[in-house]
This record gives C-alpha cells, sequence and structure tokens, in this order.
C-alpha cells in the first residue's frame, strides 16, 4: 500500500481537500468533455493543414489559413485552458493530485505542450503565411501532429492510470530502514 501523507491527517482534513462525489463527477465529466473536444479540435486542425498543403491557389490557401485561425481562436485556446483548468481542480480535489503521480505530473506537462506549441509555433507561422512570408504548413502539420499525439497519450494516462505515487525522500528513507 503506497504511503499517503494524508494519511496522518485527522479524517475531517482528508474530506475537506476532497470534492464532494456530485462536483467531482460534475468536474470530470467537463475535463472530460474539454479534453476529448480539444482532442477533435487538433485532428481537424490537422487534416486542414494537411489539405492546405496541396493547394497551389494563393487565395485558397489564405482562405484555409483563416479557417485553421479560427480553429484555434474559438476552440483550441478556450478548450486548452479548460482541460487545464479542470485537470488542476481534479487534482486538487481528489486523492491523485497534481504532482503526486507521475501520470497525472505528465498529463499536466503534456496539456501545457499543447499550449506552447500552440502559442509559439502554431501561431506565429499562420501569421506568416497570411502575411505571405512563404509556406510555414510544415510546421502546421508537425505541430497539430504532436498536439494529436501528445493529447492521444495524455488520453490514455487518464484510463490506464500507471505507476505509483511519487514518495517523498524521508518516506523513502523509512521504507529502506524497515
Amino acid at each position: 500500500m503506497p504511503i499517503d501523507s494524508a494519511v496522518d491527517d485527522p479524517p475531517e482534513t482528508r474530506r475537506g481537500r476532497r470534492l464532494r462525489l456530485p462536483l467531482r463527477h460534475a468536474l470530470l465529466t467537463a475535463h472530460i468533455v474539454f479534453s476529448v473536444a480539444l482532442l477533435g479540435d487538433s485532428a481537424g486542425y490537422l487534416a486542414v493543414a494537411i489539405r492546405t498543403s496541396t493547394l497551389d491557389d494563393p487565395v485558397l490557401v489564405r482562405d484555409s489559413v483563416r479557417t485553421l485561425n479560427m480553429f484555434s481562436l474559438v476552440f483550441g485556446i478556450p478548450l486548452s485552458f479548460a482541460a487545464l483548468l479542470t485537470g488542476v481542480g481534479l487534482g486538487l480535489g481528489t486523492r491523485w493530485g497534481v504532482f503526486r503521480y507521475p501520470w497525472v505530473t505528465i498529463k499536466l506537462a503534456l496539456i501545457l505542450t499543447v499550449i506552447l506549441v500552440g502559442a509559439f509555433v502554431i501561431s506565429p507561422a499562420s501569421e506568416q503565411m497570411l502575411d505571405g512570408d512563404g509556406d510555414r504548413t510544415g510546421r502546421m502539420i508537425a505541430a497539430a501532429a504532436y498536439d494529436v499525439a501528445a493529447l492521444t497519450i495524455a488520453t490514455g494516462l487518464g484510463v490506464f492510470k500507471p505507476g505509483r505515487p511519487f514518495r517523498s525522500i524521508s518516506q523513502r528513507r523509512h521504507a529502506t530502514v524497515s
């Protein structure tokens, strides 16, 4: 049985950090909906980016890039932050914690990288294409493919929940002495 720092806390303290069941279910449902919707948005973005890379007409390319920007602004950005916030809320309000289990920490890192890829790769590439600074669809495709892969991995981690909780140094010392 894993050592839990909350085990030594009085029961009322432990319960105080836990979400009540109806709220936990509502937050979990919202997190799943936002996360799966973000995965769908990323997959749609990838499909349109791939199609855009095959276009020869600059007007069609510009319209496709505008469509991709709409995917990002209307769905990608709000869904990314909604998934991040509901995930952190679940981590703080349940036994899983935010940094207690490796799979939760990895999911957090993955959603943060998806947000960073959007901000520092996808957005500049689409702006450069709209400004006429050449074809950046390769970067957009690679970034969207990364997002789809990262979000798929995060989904799998949420389903399978692999790994034991991280243990503190004092807990490891105690375990080796025993």
